[in-house]
This record gives C-alpha cells, sequence and structure tokens, in this order.
C-alpha cells in the first residue's frame, strides 16, 4: 500500500508517471532497451531531453531570449555557478530568508562581495522582510532571492523591483506549482527532487545576455553556462534517467491541465490545511499568514514530546516525512504537485483526531 508522504525532498512522485516509468523500464518504446542503458548520443534519447526543453519552455512560458539548462549537482551547485558566470563588478545583493539563502550568500562570497539586503533570521525566518530598496546596490552584478523557502515555509509575494539589476531566485521548492513570470528574472534555478522528479538533475533557466564568454580560466568549464548551452546540456553525459523522468512529470503537469491549474489545486489543498490550522486549539502554524508558502507547510503543538509523539503516530498512520526541520522543530507538511488533495484531508483527519485524543 502507497503512503502519503509528505516529504521535503527527495518527494512525491505522480503515482501515473511511476506506473508509466514501471512500464518502460525494460524497453523503451522503439528502442529495444531501458532509457538507463542508452547512449545520450542516440536520436531516442536526444528526442527526450529535447521534448523536456520543449515542455518546460511551454509550460512555463519561456521567452525565446532564454536557454534552458539540464545540470547537475543539485541547486547547491548553483550557489557556486551564479557568482562564477555573473561577475563583473565583483558585488552581489542577498536577502536572507532562511537556511539554503544563508548557503547561497556564504558561498557567493569566495568569488565576491556580498551584500546581505535583509534578513529574517532575527524571528527564525517565520516572514519575509521588507525591503528597502536604498539598501540595494545598483552596480550589483545580481540579486538572489530564495522564492520559496522549504525549511521555514516561507514565500515571496512581491518580487523586489532591482531596475537594471538581473533577479535571480532559487525556485526548487515552488516550480511548476503557480505561474511565474520567467520574464521579470535574469535566472532562475531549481533542483528537482520538489516538484520537477527525483534527485540528480537541476533546471536553469538564464537569460542569453547572462551567458558570457569572457569568464576568467580559473572557472572550470563544467562550471560554465556557456559550454552547456552551446552543447544542449550534453557537454558530457547528462543524469539521462533523471531527465526522462522529469519529461513524464511535465506531460503529466500538461495532462492535468498545465501550471495554472495546478495552481488552483495547491491553493486548494494550502488553504484547507491553514483553515484549520489557524482554528485549532493545539496546532499552530509557524508563518505569519502574508508570507505562507503553498508547498511547504511547518506546524508545531508548542510541546515538544507531543510534537514527538504526533509523527509517530502519524508514520504508523501512513503519513509519512512530517518531522519539521531540527532548526523549526514541532512538523512540516510539504505538499508539492504529487500530493493530492485527499492526501491533505487524510492529514487533516489525523490531526482532528490526534487533537481530541490528547485534549
Amino acid at each position: 500500500m502507497r503512503v502519503y508522504n509528505f516529504s521535503a525532498g527527495p518527494s512525491a512522485l505522480p503515482e501515473e508517471v511511476l506506473k508509466r516509468a514501471q512500464d518502460e523500464m525494460v524497453e523503451y518504446p522503439g528502442a529495444g532497451m531501458s532509457v538507463m542503458e542508452m547512449s545520450h548520443r542516440s536520436k531516442e534519447y536526444e528526442a527526450i531531453i529535447n521534448d523536456a526543453e520543449r515542455l518546460v519552455r511551454e509550460l512555463m512560458n519561456v521567452p525565446d531570449n532564454y536557454k534552458v539548462l539540464f545540470l547537475q549537482g543539485g541547486a547547491s551547485s548553483q550557489f557556486a555557478m551564479i557568482p562564477m558566470n555573473l561577475c563583473k563588478n565583483g558585488k552581489a545583493d542577498y536577502v536572507i530568508t532562511g537556511q539554503w539563502a544563508k548557503k547561497a550568500a556564504s558561498e557567493a562570497e569566495k568569488y565576491l562581495k556580498v551584500n546581505r539586503v535583509a534578513s529574517s533570521a532575527d524571528k527564525t525566518f517565520s516572514y519575509i522582510p521588507k525591503l528597502d530598496k536604498s539598501a540595494f546596490d545598483p552596480e550589483a552584478d545580481y540579486f538572489h532571492i530564495t522564492y520559496n523557502n522549504t525549511i521555514y515555509g516561507t514565500h515571496y509575494t512581491e518580487l523586489p523591483d532591482t531596475g537594471n539589476v538581473p533577479l535571480v531566485a532559487d525556485i526548487s521548492s515552488c516550480v511548476l506549482a503557480e505561474k511565474i513570470d520567467v520574464s521579470k528574472f535574469g535566472l532562475l534555478y531549481a533542483g528537482a527532487q520538489k516538484n520537477l522528479g527525483p534527485a540528480g538533475v537541476t533546471l536553469v533557466i538564464v537569460r542569453d545576455d547572462l551567458i558570457r564568454e569572457d569568464l576568467p580560466e580559473s572557472v572550470p568549464t563544467m562550471f560554465k553556462y556557456k559550454i552547456h548551452a552551446d552543447n544542449g546540456s550534453m557537454y558530457n553525459t547528462p543524469p539521462t534517467y533523471a531527465i526522462y523522468i522529469l519529461k513524464l512529470v511535465l506531460e503529466w503537469v500538461k495532462e492535468k491541465g498545465g501550471v495554472e491549474e495546478l495552481q488552483k489545486i495547491n491553493e486548494k489543498k494550502a488553504a484547507a490545511l491553514y483553515d484549520y490550522l489557524d482554528n485549532s486549539e493545539m496546532f499552530k502554524g509557524t508563518v505569519v499568514p502574508e508570507d505562507r508558502s503553498l508547498m511547504n507547510i511547518p506546524f508545531v503543538t508548542g510541546n515538544d514530546e507531543l510534537d514527538a509523539e504526533f509523527v509517530k503516530k502519524s508514520k504508523a498512520a501512513g503519513l509519512m516525512n512530517l518531522k519539521g526541520h531540527r532548526t523549526v522543530g514541532g512538523m512540516r507538511a510539504s505538499i508539492y504537485n504529487a500530493m493530492t488533495v485527499e492526501g491533505v484531508n487524510a492529514l487533516i483527519d489525523f490531526m482532528k483526531k490526534f487533537e481530541s485524543e490528547n485534549k
């Protein structure tokens, strides 16, 4: 029996995708072999990766003057690739809204001067800080945000106006879950293991003018966007099977009506869970209401022992991976695209039962 998987990543995949991959595991249609066995230079695999790019462009409405790249190293590798490739003046602005934003800024400091524009660390990253434009550096090479904070459950509802400075965003935990205007960004990046597919492939969408040829010789070849753009994400052997699963997920998104339809479902799921939290006498959300994420919902009882008991009993009930991150405590429900309305309702029903039994 499949459980309801609320993991923050690697996370649940659509069951339809898993079943199709199962059907095609041994023999991909027309190839006589598994995708795992294919040469990445074969016509069959070329069609797979080209379809994946085409679907990303279609579903996210990617303008023609942007490249879509499938890279490796997770979103964490982008913490270094971004400053390596975008550094001209040697300065960048970062907003610190959680652990991943902190790590991104710390990594960037190896290559340029980081201006930490604002931070919400004072309240355990439970809100998105209001930004003072006077703190922005007009000569910054880029302005970096973490659009949705997986650990802390916060989300930007208003993007910063950075003028001519390219806006860069980590969208790992909100990609394909809501409409994002790609044209407002210079670069977007996302690890796959939340809404796109299995771990192993990283999506990067980068505007053409930010793909530079004049990088220092010290930048490793594999860390140059241009080398990957010029070679269709196949300069070296890509994570072939992960990209194939990503393609199946993209097809699933399209079959569901696209990002706009999934966003409606995601809003319904999140509203149901937040409504229960706001009216519960036991459970409380940890994020200020105006900055709440659609994807990652942390909550607590206020009692560590009760939190631990909840996690233990929820696991026994088939509600998996609800333990919160160690820096927040309590619980966290990650309700990505693949999490069904039924799964969220099952969680709410269990919370009601637990609350009534532990008054």
